[in-house]
């Protein structure tokens, strides 16, 4: 038995997001296209790479942290994950702005802005950037998968031509025309209600945006500092930066040691911060603490070991908190245990 293409309401479903299929295809090759084409951002230790800024969603990430970790403490497997990532959203974007394959590739598109929504949905300075990419790709893969492709598509131009594998029971799932399902209205409302409520759980989670305070975790910086010891030469400590915007460093650009009563036993300016000798800070990802020219930056998600020289205070036992401060006026203390 021949398939057919002229059930009206499968065409023109397909034919009615043919605009959401061309841009969301975009989207995710245009990922490709940017790292590889316009850029090559795949190169660890060059400014821009991308494994940088997938360390930008650890601090955060709902449900991925540890898989998250795993590859900024393991540069050669991120830089992998970072190529056959990027390839993935090559193949995906491709097949679905030529509508091959389309319902398979939806299910790309869905599992890829799933991903997104679960490491960077916190994300956005001035809205909630990553979040809305992350629901949107996910509504739109669950649309495209319902759909398929009409019209201006290789799907579409194979069915119409007769080709043998459009005849298997397996394309209709994965490639376009008439879905299989028995109770269709069934099987869009559950999936509609279960990503509306993704949707309002994840705006809640990561934001606070049904109830409560609302909150944005991008907008300023927050260094968490722990592990603090000192000896008769060294204090040594680790830092943490977790909130903050992803594309703007904290500045670090005073350190003090206090005593009990918050007088300064030591304090080193922006110079001397900018000055640290690299081999005293110790960093366990690939997003990097490191000195820059006027202060000790601190990039989101960056968390490093650093050591300070204290040979110039004299009574060590008095030693009893420590003050980082940001170029911003914003400060943290730490009590040293």
């Amino acid at each position: 038995m021949k398939h057919t293409v002229n059930s009206q309401s499968s065409d023109l479903a397909g034919l009615y997001t043919l605009s959401l299929r061309m841009v969301i295809g975009w989207t995710y090759f245009s990922a490709f296209w940017r790292r590889l084409i316009l850029e090559n951002k795949l190169i660890p230790d060059e400014k821009g790479y991308v494994g940088e800024k997938f360390n930008h969603f650890l601090p955060n990430a709902l449900g991925i942290k540890p898989v998250i970790e795993y590859l900024v403490t393991h540069p050669d497997a991120l830089q992998r994950s970072m190529m056959i990532f990027t390839i993935i959203e090559a193949i995906v974007g491709l097949f679905i702005i030529f509508g091959l394959f389309t319902r398979l590739m939806s299910i790309g598109i869905f599992s890829l802005a799933f991903g997104i929504l679960l490491g960077s949905g916190w994300l956005g300075t001035t809205c909630l950037d990553e979040w809305q990419i992350g629901v949107l790709g996910i509504a739109g893969g669950f649309a495209l998968f319902l759909s398929g492709s009409g019209a201006y598509s290789l799907d579409y131009y194979f069915m119409k031509n007769n080709k043998n594998f459009t005849q298997k029971k397996w394309f209709q799932w994965l490639g376009s025309g008439s879905l299989p399902i028995s109770k269709p209205k069934v099987f869009v409302l559950a999936g509609s209600l279960t990503i509306f409520g993704l949707t309002l759980f994840t705006n809640q989670y990561f934001h606070g945006g049904v109830w409560g305070t609302f909150h944005n975790k991008s907008v300023k910086p927050k260094l968490e500092i722990s592990n603090i010891s000192h000896n008769y030469s060294d204090l040594k400590f680790e830092v943490y930066r977790t909130e903050g915007a992803d594309v703007y460093g904290s500045f670090l650009i005073g350190i003090h040691i206090l005593d009990k009563k918050g007088n300064i036993l030591k304090e080193l300016d922006h110079k001397e911060l900018a000055g640290i000798p690299e081999k005293n800070i110790q960093n366990h990802y690939v997003a990097k603490v490191k000195p820059g020219k006027h202060s000790l930056v601190i990039p989101l998600g960056a968390k490093a070991d650093v050591a300070l020289n204290i040979d110039d205070i004299l009574q060590k036992n008095e030693i009893h908190s420590l003050k980082l401060i940001d170029i911003s006026g914003i400060e943290w203390i730490e009590r040293i245990e």
